[in-house]
Order: C-alpha cells, then sequence, then structure tokens
C-alpha cells in the first residue's frame, strides 16, 4: 500500500514507475519480525528517487479504492501458493503450534482474512491499516542503509534533509517470548498428502536460537555435521541404502525469540517404507555427536571456511548489500554490522552442546510426506486444506527404532583437504578486457580470459561436451540426463568437500549435450577438474545407483504435471520455438522403458564423437588454462584407447529457432495439467529480429518503456493476476518480447485481448511522445543491460564488447526510427508482426476454450500440433557456424 501513493507525490504509481523508467527495481517483504523496503536506481536519478522513497514513511495516501485493489493482489498470490507444497508444509507446521503464539498464524493472507471476514464484523480494512501504521511505523525502531556514489558527508545531508518528517513515537519492538510449541505439539507423528510426486521425512526440534550465539555459531556447526554428505556420513549410509536421494540440515524459522533446526530428507520409495531405520540412525549419529564431543578442529575448519569466503567474496550488486545491511542493524551491535554471522570466531563446545542437547527424542516433531498417505489421513489444515493425521510418539519409540536401525559404521567428517591455502594473485602479463581464443584443435576450443576486474584468488571454468547424440531422440534425451545424474551421484561423496570448502561445481546438461562448471577459490580446483574427467573416463553403470536415479528423474518428469500454468505455457513455448527439444511427455514415455543395459550400451557411443568447448577465466595464468585443456584431451581423445573422437564437420550442431509466419498471429489452446488448479495462464510472444546491435537497442527501449506500463495497467488497475510480467526474449539470438500473465480471475481469451488493448494505448503514448521526452527514456537506460561472455560463447554471436555497442547503438537512435521500428514489428497491426499466443487454461476457465477458438480471426492460424507446426516452418539460420 505505500507503494502507491503519498501526499507530495499523489500520482497513483508513480514510484514505482519512476524507478523502473530510470534503470531500477524495487520491492518489500514482511518476515516474522521486521518489513524491508528497498530499490536501486540509476546514480543521476538517486535524490528525487530518495525522497518519494521516504514520503512512504512521512505521508502515505492509503486509498479506499487502492486497498481493495491491494487485496485482490494479495489474494491472487494466495491462489498461485494454494498448491505449492512447501507453503502447505511450513503452514501445516505453524497449525500445530500454539494457538496463543503469532507462530501459528496464517503468514500470507487472502480475501476471506482481509475483506470477507472483517466486513461481516464491521471492521474497516482500511482503517486497521492506518492504525497498523500509526502504530509500528516509529523512526526509533527503523533502520536505513544508503549505498551511493557521492561522499559520506553529502549522503549523510541527504538523508537528514529527506527523512527528518518520518514520526518518532518511541514504539518498542513487539516481543512474544517463549517456544511456539507446547508438549501437546512434540514427540508428534505428521503424516501428511503432498501435490507433487515423492516422499520426504522432515524432522525438526525446538532450540535455542543461535542468533544470540552468533560468533559461537552452533547450528551451523552442528547443521554442518549432520548434514554432511561424505564417507561415513548419515547421508552416505542412507545413499548407499538406497533409501535418500537428499538431506538437509540446519537451523529454520528463526527468530530473535524461538528458533528450529531441522533435517530434511528427500526419501526413496524404498525408504519410505523404512522410515523407522532412517529415523533410527539420524538419532544414531546424535547419540556419535554426542560421544565425540565438540571438537576443535572441526570448528577451526568452519571457521577457515568462512573467513575466507568473506574475505574473498565477489562485490555483490547494491540493492541486495544494503537489503542485508539493514537486515543486520536491528540484530547486531554496531562493529558487526558488515559482517552478521559470516564469521564464527569464538569456540565454545557449551553452547553447541546446549543445542546439541535440545535435539533429542523428548522434543522432536516427524512431519512425513507422501502420495501414499492419499485415504489415509482423517483432518485437515484450514489454510491450504492439506490433509494430515497426528499421532503421539515417546522416546523408548525412537529408541527401539534405533536398536533395530541397520548396523552402519557412522563417522565425523576427515579433515577437509580442498580448503585453500594459496590466495596470492597471479602476475598475468595479458590483460585483454574481451576474451581471446587461445587454443584450438580438433578435440576443442579454449577461451581464455584474465582477471583484469576483480583481483580475487577465484577462477570460473565452464566446460560444454558438444555431444551430437545427446539430443538426438527422446530415449537420447533422457539417457544423457541419467548419465549427467549419475556422475554427479558417484562424485558426490569427493565432491561435497570441496562444495564445503568454496569450490562449487555442477554438472548438467546443454543443448547439445552436458555441460561441467566449476567456480570458486583456484588453489585446488585443478584437483576436482580432474577427479571429475576421470569419472568420466572411467563411467560405469552401477545397477543399484541407476534404479534409484530412474525413480528420481520418474518423479521429476512425473511433477512437470504439477508446474504453475505460466510455467505450462512458457514450456510450449519452446516447444514451438526450439528445433532440438522433446516434449516430456515423450521422455517420460521412454523413461520407463530404459534399463541399466541401455544406458551401459549408450554412454560409449554418447562420448564416442564430442567436441568440448572451453572457457576458462579468473586468477589463472594462460599455460594452466592451457594445461588444464590438455589434460582432458590426454584423458578422453589421445589414450591409447581413446574414449572420444573429434567430430565430423557435418556432425557441429548448431540451435536453429523456428520462424513464425510474417503478418500472423498463432495460437495454441491448451488444458492446464493439473486439474486441481484454478489458475490459467497466457504467453504473448512477438517474435522480432536475429541478433542485430541496432535492433536489439530498439528491442530494448521498446521493453524498458512498456515494462512498467504492463504492471501498472494489467495488475494494479486491471487486477488480471499476480504474476504478470513484459520481459526480452532471445532464444539462441533471435530476440523478442513476451508478456507472461498468470489469472484465477479471467480466462487466457481475455487476457490475450487486453494485452492487444495495452499495446494500442502504448501507440498513443510513444506517437504521443515528444523529442525531449524520447531522449530522457534513451538517457534513463543506457547502462541497464548486461551479457555474460559465456553466453555469447554458447550462441556462437562472440560479440563480447556488445555492451558498449548497444549502448552506442542506443546513442544515435533518433524517435522517427524508433516508432518505426514499433510500427513494423510490435503494434497490433504492424505488417511485419509475428506473434504467438499460448493459452492454458485452469479448471475454472476450460468452458471458455471452445468459444475463444471460434474468435480465431480467418488471418491467423491455430497450432494443433507443435511437432508438426514447428516442421513446417522455416528456420533461422544459426549464428554458431
Amino acid at each position: 500500500m505505500l507503494f502507491y501513493a503519498s501526499e507530495k507525490y499523489p500520482e497513483e504509481d508513480s514510484y514505482s514507475k519512476y524507478i523502473t523508467e530510470h534503470g531500477g527495481s524495487t520491492n518489500a517483504y514482511t518476515s516474522s519480525e521486521d518489513t524491508n523496503y528497498h530499490f536501486d536506481i540509476n546514480t543521476d536519478s538517486f535524490y528525487e528517487a530518495l525522497d518519494r522513497f521516504a514520503q512512504f514513511f512521512i505521508q502515505p495516501l492509503m486509498s479506499t479504492d487502492a486497498t481493495m485493489r491491494e487485496i485482490k493482489a494479495v489474494d491472487s498470490e494466495h491462489q498461485n501458493n494454494l498448491l505449492s507444497d512447501s507453503w502447505r508444509m511450513a503452514q501445516l507446521q505453524k497449525h500445530l503450534s500454539r494457538e496463543d503464539h503469532p507462530y501459528h498464524k496464517f503468514s500470507t493472507g487472502n480475501m476471506d482474512t482481509l475483506h470477507v471476514r472483517p466486513e461481516e464484523n464491521g471492521v474497516d480494512t482500511r482503517s486497521e491499516l492506518i492504525k497498523f501504521y500509526d502504530e509500528h511505523y516509529s523512526a526509533n525502531i527503523m533502520h536505513l542503509v544508503v549505498y551511493g556514489k557521492e561522499n559520506l558527508d553529502k549522503t549523510q545531508g541527504l538523508v537528514e534533509a529527506l527523512f527528518q518528517g518520518i514520526r518518532n513515537t518511541n514504539q518498542g519492538i513487539p516481543r512474544f517470548p517463549g517456544q511456539p510449541c507446547t508438549l501437546d505439539h512434540l514427540q508428534v507423528l505428521v503424516k501428511a498428502v503432498p501435490i507433487m510426486q515423492g516422499h520426504e521425512l522432515s524432522v525438526s526440534w525446538p532450540v535455542t536460537p543461535s542468533i544470540s550465539h552468533y560468533e559461537e555459531a552452533p547450528c551451523r556447526y552442528l547443521g554442518d555435521l549432520i548434514g554432511h554428505e561424505g564417507e561415513g556420513s548419515l547421508f552416505h549410509a542412507l545413499k548407499i541404502l538406497g533409501w535418500a536421494t537428499g538431506l538437509y540440515a540446519g537451523e529454520a524459522d528463526w527468530s530473535m525469540e524461538y528458533s528450529f533446526f531441522n533435517v530434511s530428507i528427500d526419501l526413496t520409495d524404498a525408504g519410505h517404507e523404512h522410515m523407522q531405520d532412517i529415523l533410527g540412525l539420524l538419532f544414531e549419529y546424535i547419540k556419535v555427536l554426542q560421544q565425540s564431543g565438540v571438537s576443535q578442529w572441526i570448528f577451526d575448519e568452519l571457521s577457515a571456511i568462512c573467513e575466507a569466503e568473506f574475505h574473498y567474496q565477489a562485490k555483490i550488486d547494491p540493492i541486495s548489500y544494503a537489503v542485508d545491511i539493514s537486515s543486520n542493524m536491528k540484530i547486531y551491535p554496531t562493529k558487526h554490522w558488515l559482517v552478521g554471522s559470516s564469521l564464527p570466531s569464538k569456540f565454545n563446545p557449551a553452547i553447541v552442546q546446549k543445542v546439541l542437547d535440545e535435539l533429542s527424542p523428548n522434543n522432536v516433531r516427524i512431519f512425513w510426506e507422501s502420495n501414499k498417505f492419499e485415504g489415509q489421513t482423517d483432518k485437515v489444515e484450514p489454510w491450504y486444506n492439506t490433509a494430515y493425521s497426528l499421532e503421539k510418539i515417546t522416546k523408548f519409540t525412537i529408541q527401539e527404532w534405533m536398536q533395530s536401525a541397520p548396523d552402519v559404521n557412522l563417522l565425523l567428517p576427515t579433515p577437509n583437504v580442498f580448503i585453500p591455502t594459496d590466495f596470492s594473485l597471479k602476475d598475468l602479463k595479458d590483460k585483454d578486457i574481451f576474451p581471446v581464443l587461445l587454443r584450438k584443435t580438433s578435440y576443442s576450443r579454449l577461451w581464455y580470459k584474465p582477471d583484469t576486474k576483480f583481483f580475487k584468488p577465484k577462477a570460473y571454468v565452464k566446460m560444454d561436451f558438444n555431444c551430437p547424440l545427446a539430443v538426438s531422440s527422446p530415449d537420447a534425451a533422457v539417457l544423457s540426463d541419467i548419465f549427467v545424474w549419475l556422475l554427479v551421484d558417484y562424485l558426490n561423496e569427493y565432491a561435497y568437500y570441496a562444495q564445503a570448502a568454496g569450490l562449487d561445481y555442477g554438472l548438467s546438461l546443454s543443448d547439445n549435450g552436458f555441460e561441467l562448471s566449476l567456480a570458486g577459490f583456484n588453489h585446488k580446483l585443478r584437483i576436482l577438474l580432474e577427479a571429475v574427467i576421470q569419472k568420466i573416463a572411467k563411467f560405469e553403470v552401477k545397477p543399484d545407483r541407476f534404479s534409484v536415479i530412474k525413480e528420481t528423474v520418474t518423479k521429476a518428469y512425473q511433477n512437470n504435471k504439477f508446474q504453475q500454468p505460466h510455467e505450462q505455457a512458457t514450456n510450449y513455448c519452446s516447444l514451438v520455438l526450439q528445433d532440438q527439444i522433446w516434449p516430456w511427455t515423450e521422455e517420460l514415455d521412454a523413461l520407463s522403458h530404459l534399463e541399466a543395459e541401455d544406458l551401459a550400451n549408450f554412454v560409449p557411443m554418447l562420448l564416442s564423437r564430442t567436441f568440448v568447448e572451453c572457457y576458462i577465466a579468473g586468477n589463472v595464468e594462460k599455460d594452466e588454462a592451457e594445461s588444464m585443456v590438455k589434460h582432458i584431451e590426454d584423458v578422453l581423445f589421445t589414450d591409447s584407447k581413446p574414449i572420444c573422437r573429434p567430430l565430423f564437420p557435418s556432425q557441429f550442431l548448431t540451435n536453429r529457432v523456428t520462424e513464425l509466419g510474417t503478418g500472423m498471429k498463432h495460437f495454441y489452446y491448451q488444458e492446464g495439467s493439473n486439474s486441481s488448479d484454478e489458475n490459467s495462464a497466457l504467453v504473448h510472444y512477438i517474435q522480432v529480429h536475429k541478433d542485430e546491435f541496432s535492433m536489439n537497442s530498439k528491442l530494448q527501449l521498446f521493453e524498458l518503456i512498456a515494462k512498467q506500463d504492463t504492471f501498472h495497467q494489467l495488475r494494479t488497475i486491471e487486477q488480471l493476476g499476480y504474476i504478470t510480467s513484459l520481459s526480452l526474449s532471445n532464444d539462441s539470438g533471435v530476440y523478442g518480447v513476451q508478456f507472461i500473465i498468470q489469472s484465477s480471475v479471467k480466462g487466457p481469451g481475455h487476457i490475450d485481448s487486453r494485452v492487444e488493448s495495452l499495446l494500442k494505448d502504448l501507440e498513443s503514448k510513444f506517437y504521443n511522445m515528444s523529442d525531449e521526452e524520447f531522449k530522457l527514456e534513451k538517457d534513463k537506460n543506457l547502462d541497464e543491460e548486461s551479457w555474460f561472455y559465456w553466453a555469447e560463447i554458447q550462441t556462437g554471436t562472440l560479440k563480447f564488447n556488445r555492451i558498449d555497442a548497444e549502448v552506442a547503438a542506443l546513442r544515435l537512435l533518433k524517435k522517427d526510427e524508433w516508432i518505426d521500428f514499433f510500427d513494423e514489428y510490435i503494434k497490433v497491426d504492424a505488417p511485419n508482426k509475428k506473434s504467438l499466443s499460448i493459452c492454458v487454461y485452469g479448471n475454472q476457465h476450460l468452458k471458455e476454450m471452445r468459444n475463444d477458438k471460434d474468435k480465431i480471426p480467418s488471418t491467423s492460424i491455430e497450432i494443433e500440433d507443435i511437432v508438426c507446426f514447428r516442421k513446417s516452418q522455416p528456420l533461422y539460420g544459426s549464428l554458431k557456424l
């Protein structure tokens, strides 16, 4: 509500409009104990933006009309969350707590709580809002962070001038002492039915908030041990038994007054059948920690890792930094505002032991989610209608589970060999500002970019293994997927130590094969790289792990059905445009027939023809970078029995994009895949051009000017849905814009007509824009866009100077040229317009689909079969030659 208007700036939504039009962004969030408002903006517009911001807290206008619209926006957000398991389980945990404690309450609000019930009870919501504002918005309990380019004296003067009008009513910060759980809410086993396929076990204990001991970090210490994934760990034992695919441990839902320590375990089907054994092993591991005592060396490792990460952290963007520091100011003494909890430095076994003692069978809460509980529950959580049952358990039951659990050798971690000790910066002779092609053979190509800007002892490595077989069919795509999953699975016990020490790595499918990425401290990066390459070279299929991964991947594919409608619509849009992707339904069908033997036969063929595209950047010398790539070639290509051979010239795959018909509107209609979801969605996509600096700058300018109008008109005024956006799209170098709207109040046909209406309104706005206004719009947005070098390499554009070139094109752009561009490609009846409307219908709008189809103009095309349509259309030429 504060974003809408103030007495000084009464035009509705003018704050958000000003921020967006001057290259900025704005948001706010409410957590359990505070609300945080924030924005960023181009530096030359900072003063006025700060003044507009300050007026929220001096003289806001909270009109009756705006109040009702914002209630609808809150309700729309709640409708989106209704089928989200994370929201459902969080509220169930709150529901099973003291009714007189704020933790118990419904945490987001909806139409019922904000309008219907108050109205029934004669309560005016707007009056309550103003009362709440007057009660809690007092200068003495506010904290402000201002991050700008001016010197501190000037910024302080600015702040004092703009913010001195905020009232100080000497409010106290509300306190709610005591834990939210009584004995009635402890020693419970709760079985709940999720939306998604799968089983999860979440074990929770109320504990002393570690924020009061942030330098001793008791929950971080215990979370690192219970959540460890190396050999001897609880997760490793559960993985070997085939019972778990993931485990997280740490503090959650913490406040200054209360906190919980949670252990969440993703279960396999077999793990679901062994829940008691898994809980027995969890408590056995806690017993190991009790018996071994709190270790100085483990705390010292934690401290060393945190110190390295803090001192060599990348510079974060100003808005995130300001949000972090403003949050810290309420919690920490002044000397730790910038550090927060980042540097555990005080070894205090008694404090860690106190929290460890709280992880006992006496005060445990066990939440067990599975679709198998459907029809076996007798209770319903009121806000999300989550079906659940509750039974009490005793410490004796847990002791029995411990005694009957498998005899597994649970151990503490070994010392972490990946902790970096060499933080020196290389004497890099080259000062290249853009990546250079350092090396090219028939096996690989190496792009190299030394660090000439950040001066951190870190490196960034990307390697794309281009394997033509990887995406040649739905079967191949799924086998490639399982291959990558198994590689990660096999490496986990070893690589977990590297990740814990600030050296991240990832393996994932790419457009034409699979991609390896490493990022973090460069000191021991080479060791990890060699381990990954060795695993690829010596890959073998272990049938027991294949079964577990196949089950996990199958559930992931099945859960596509439960995606939000706007995600479904985006996926359909990709299917229409992208030449090398397969429908997930076909991949799921292929997956059901695959066995370990199929993968064992497939992987040697997959790797038999490969080209490795490499990008190495950071604190790495030229010869080191070349040596890394040479090592890969030695292991995979030039061994006496090579696993990989170079690609034939005709085999280099390129991503090509469907070219939509010029002057044509295309429609695709589909029922939402989750019949329980009331939300519908529209993706309205306008395809414009192939990568070219001048055209790019015109399209970016359109998106930036139209973005706020889209949000204001379609979300704020018309209240079509909480999810409302306009964004640029770039599919393998083919540029366009897409409007994405998800709604529970209107169907996609109506929303599509409102997007067209908006484009007509924008037409009037652009035509009436003066030359001076146009120049102002250009100046606002000159430094808005940034591109990453790896994306240039991946798409084949190799325009490493893109930012400067597009800014130069924008500077030269004249208003008439830009209007001509809009008239030719974007406006409703533009002669060269190519548009695609993807309409996904939720259950309450399904009956509108037939009527919407009947209304399609004869000049438009309805896509009935995406694959057939794609085959019938020409493709844009590839940029990757």
